[in-house]
């Protein structure tokens, strides 16, 4: 145990730790996986980074316990199965007062995502229950009193897109209209975000030979004008995002904001999966980070500043799907990183304390130390 703590005094110490402590988004935290650390070393390893906002899938009771008085603020799921069995408001109720209120004191839960990517998934029924089941958690959250605390949101495709360029003529996909429309009236009357998936990697992946990888990676190339507004992009992903601000306004909507629930970069893939590398991988989520921590915002919206939760925290070695699936980690489960961000975290080995739980809180007063040191 000293040595570990001597190691972090040193950190402290460092001039490169102090000038890169932060990534400065938020981190999706998925678990498909057999092989992942506990959530307590996790609870270590995102406060080495300064990581203050984590994204769940679930609301794993285990990761919530961990993170208890860390001050990291959690988005956690509410799985497409459930959706049909929550637009009974009884059951919504009862969901909250199990997944949330028990944890809410200690850990800081600010929103629920209510299914993931529905529009345009397998299942035709999914849409249906969708908003009634996000207007039942809501309505729960108010009879509880947690509505100030928590708000209630979905995240999607950008599959629910039928243009997407140029972003100014941006467009739901019209089947998708009549259940985006009561979506987006929800949001703005809760004040609660609008939710995207988006990935540039896919659109170089399709089509590899007409897309400038350089365009997706941030990286210097000619860009984009739009024709109607004559503005300049310079990468796919702030395109992206322009093309929902317009399919929303078409849709009567210019005040729900449009946040990125995920983005990232595989960096392994299949034989058909061209671009999924470790150097495409790192030069993309560095550049992504560089540019969140200027506070840009996009072409369109230049005074919103662009709110991202990159995807994923670690390689899940049980997802299903291509090679790609398993590769967006920005760790391997053994707390390497998977390529330089430029930043240095730590996960504890699983032998790192001889009294459990006294360790526990011993890393996390001087991960709190850390912080105070650094930032002041």
């Amino acid at each position: 145990m000293a040595a570990i703590l001597f190691t972090l005094l040193i950190l402290i110490l460092s001039k490169s730790f102090v000038g890169t402590f932060s990534l400065g988004v938020g981190i999706n935290y998925g678990q498909i996986a057999n092989n992942l650390p506990s959530p307590s070393r996790v609870s270590i390893l995102l406060g080495s980074l300064n990581i203050s906002r984590v994204k769940l899938y679930d609301a794993d009771p285990n990761v919530l316990t961990a993170f208890a008085n860390t001050n990291i603020e959690f988005i956690i799921g509410l799985g497409n199965e459930y959706l049909r069995k929550m637009q009974d408001p009884q059951q919504a109720q009862i969901w909250i007062q199990q997944k949330v209120q028990p944890y809410i004191s200690q850990t800081k839960i600010t929103c629920i995502t209510v299914g993931n990517e529905v529009l345009g998934g397998p299942d035709p029924q999914l849409p249906y229950y969708l908003l009634p089941a996000m207007k039942a958690m809501h309505q729960a959250l108010l009879n509880l009193g947690l509505n100030s605390q928590v708000y209630v949101t979905t995240a999607h495709s950008l599959q629910i897109l039928k243009t997407s360029f140029p972003p100014s003529n941006g467009a739901f996909r019209d089947e998708y209209v009549q259940y985006i429309q009561p979506i987006l009236s929800f949001h703005a009357q809760s004040n609660s975000p609008f939710l995207i998936n988006a990935y540039p990697y896919f659109a170089y992946k399709n089509d590899p030979k007409n897309v400038p990888i350089e365009y997706l990676l941030f990286e210097p190339n000619s860009g984009s004008v739009d024709p109607n507004t004559n503005l300049k992009y310079d990468n796919m992903l702030y395109a992206q995002i322009d093309a929902v601000y317009a399919g929303m306004k078409a849709l009567g909507h210019s005040d729900v904001q449009v946040r990125i629930s995920e983005t990232g970069w595989p960096s392994r893939g299949d034989d058909d999966e061209p671009g999924a590398t470790v150097g495409n991988a790192g030069i993309y989520n560095r550049n992504l980070l560089q540019r969140m921590q200027e506070g840009q915002g996009t072409p369109a919206h230049p005074s919103q500043k662009i709110d991202i939760y990159v995807f994923a925290l670690f390689n899940e070695n049980m997802k299903p799907g291509p090679t790609s699936e398993r590769n967006y980690g920005l760790y391997y489960p053994d707390g390497t990183p998977v390529y330089n961000l430029g930043v240095q975290g730590y996960l504890p080995r699983m032998d790192y304390s001889s009294s459990g739980e006294n360790g526990l809180c011993v890393f996390r007063l001087v991960v709190l130390i850390i912080g105070l040191v650094v930032f002041g």
